[in-house]
């Protein structure tokens, strides 16, 4: 299947997004370092850099874009000096850096170029929609179209006189109106939405146009809610209804398709869609410290790209990385029917554990040992930080200690925890914990949460469930149960490095655990588009 239709829902509407801040008081998650904005990558260190997640060769990018465009700061390892960095790819996982597509050149944009999207228009017309900031630091939204549309690389783009499209509105937050989705089509209308914040209630603005220029803020939001602060890169798709995984134009509507609304929370460093309650996690954060980010000379990676599509029953949405990523897939090892008692790990030998895709069933056979659900922990979060791996339990934790030392001194488990609530059905926790990832002090300035959602699994009747993990030096991303709960967690280990770290299936609950099958890979590095055409 075409690799760009089964992606569309992606990598059309999402193509780059970012938090963003300015020294006037933009209110979001990235700090301001100005004496580090300008500091160039004297070297760059390897230690920690992934090889199979899309990184330029040094300073520093975000770490929320999908493919070909993504927020760069071309002058140091640290937020600041943004452009649109352009890199190419056909298959989404051997890249060709180019020269950056949009900086700041006129006075809508003078301040900084942020985030934004493509939409196509008819007569297979791309078009860039992108926040700018303003001489008045107003966050402002433009448009860039291709200076040749008959380049298939897209590599420069035409920054109109008639920007800005939209401005903010006078009762709008002038320093909380950013990135634009990509537009859709209903009933004679493009019609697109900008994340926002009205005190502290997040916001997606809806503006609808007949000609993609002149465009008019609808009365009321696409959607809201109270207490969430800024909204970054919302979305809104369609998705084919019983697990057609087919990619659909973002104009699609019909009784065969539902909508999905999704959005970044700036305050949590989390996503969510309107689905459900489960995290929709893309977001690949950066969690070491500004100094150690100057000091190796790089921040920031690529999730790896993935497929999105409506679970058959249609009650979540799925993910799962695109199955190009198979084609790095090296060296091979099996571990099949292995019980694991509790407090036992055993190790997966064979592969290299620091660069690895693993995919693992576990099956459990009685749930009466199920813990109750504690009613006070608002999240999933506060539920993994309560009961972490190291935590015994009754039926789990089990699952995967990944980047481990060989005595386990460092580790970061990726694990699941099943639990009864109060009217006694079972909820199932699915955990990525950093705090014991490195031997650095817990309290450091490193970014080491709990992350964490529930699954939303029949485990009393299934008496199984998956786990695939793809464990990347400084980056464990875990999809859980076929994709339905996904988590990537960044980490910096100090002795589980290159050919120190070690991988281990591991039991702490009394109920026993069998893992069912397990295979593991090497994970081989991609080439470049230029190796791939010598």
């Amino acid at each position: 299947m075409d690799i760009v239709k089964r992606l569309l829902p992606v990598f059309l509407f999402a193509w780059c997004c970012v938090f963003v801040i300015n020294k006037n008081g933009v209110e979001a998650s990235h700090r301001i370092y100005q004496h580090l904005q300008n500091v160039m990558a004297v070297e760059v260190k390897d230690t920690h850099r992934t090889k199979y997640h899309f990184q330029p060769p040094h300073h520093w990018i975000n770490a929320d874009c999908t493919t070909y465009f993504y927020q760069y700061n071309p002058k140091g390892s640290v937020w600041g000096n943004i452009v649109w960095a352009h890199s190419v790819s056909k298959d989404l996982i051997s890249w060709e850096a180019l020269e950056p597509a949009i900086y700041p050149s006129k006075p809508f944009d003078i301040n900084g170029c942020w985030s934004g999207s493509a939409t196509i228009l008819p007569g297979n017309k791309p078009i860039i929609l992108y926040t700018g900031l303003d001489p008045e630091k107003r966050q402002v939204q433009n448009y860039a179209i291709p200076k040749n549309d008959t380049d298939p690389y897209l590599r420069e783009w035409i920054k109109p006189e008639d920007n800005p499209l939209v401005t903010p509105s006078p009762e709008m937050n002038v320093s909380q109106f950013r990135d634009p989705t990509t537009a859709w089509w209903h009933n004679g209308h493009w019609r697109m939405t900008v994340g926002g914040k009205r005190k502290h209630r997040g916001m997606s603005y809806l503006y609808r146009s007949v000609d993609f220029r002149f465009w008019i803020k609808a009365r009321h939001p696409l959607h809201s809610a109270a207490d969430t602060g800024m909204w970054e890169c919302p979305d809104f798709f369609p998705v084919l209804k019983n697990g057609n995984k087919q990619g659909l134009d973002t104009s699609k509507v019909g009784p065969d398709v539902k909508h999905v609304f999704k959005v970044s929370l700036d305050e949590t460093r989390y996503e969510y869609y309107t689905l459900g309650t489960e995290d929709f996690v893309g977001l690949a954060n950066e969690s070491d410290s500004a100094d150690e980010d100057t000091a190796k000379g790089w921040a920031g990676i690529q999730a790896i790209p993935r497929e999105v599509w409506l679970s058959p029953e249609g009650k979540q949405v799925l993910q799962w990385p695109i199955q190009e990523l198979e084609t790095l897939r090296g060296q091979k090892v099996d571990l099949n029917n292995q019980n694991l008692e509790q407090g036992k790990h055993v190790e997966v030998k064979g592969i290299t554990a620091a660069q690895a895709d693993v995919e693992v069933t576990f099956s459990v056979a009685n749930m009466d040992k199920a813990e109750m659900y504690d009613p006070n922990w608002k999240d999933a979060q506060t539920a993994c930080a309560a009961k972490r791996s190291n935590v015994p339990g009754g039926v789990g934790p089990f699952g995967l200690l990944t980047l481990a030392s060989q005595n386990l001194e460092e580790f970061t488990p990726v694990f699941f925890r099943i639990f009864k609530s109060q009217d006694q059905k079972l909820k199932v926790l699915l955990c990525s914990d950093a705090k014991f990832s490195t031997l650095k002090p817990f309290d450091e300035k490193q970014y080491r949460p709990s992350f964490a959602g529930l699954v939303d699994v029949d485990i009393a009747k299934d008496k199984k469930i998956s786990l695939r993990s793809l464990i990347d030096h400084s980056a464990v991303e875990s999809f859980g149960a076929g994709g339905r709960t996904c988590i990537l967690c960044r980490v910096y280990p100090t002795l589980a490095i290159n050919d120190a770290a070690h991988l281990f299936v591991f039991n702490n609950g009394t109920e026993p655990i069998t893992v069912e099958t397990l295979t593991a890979w090497s994970m081989n590095a991609p080439k470049s588009m230029n190796e791939g055409q010598q």
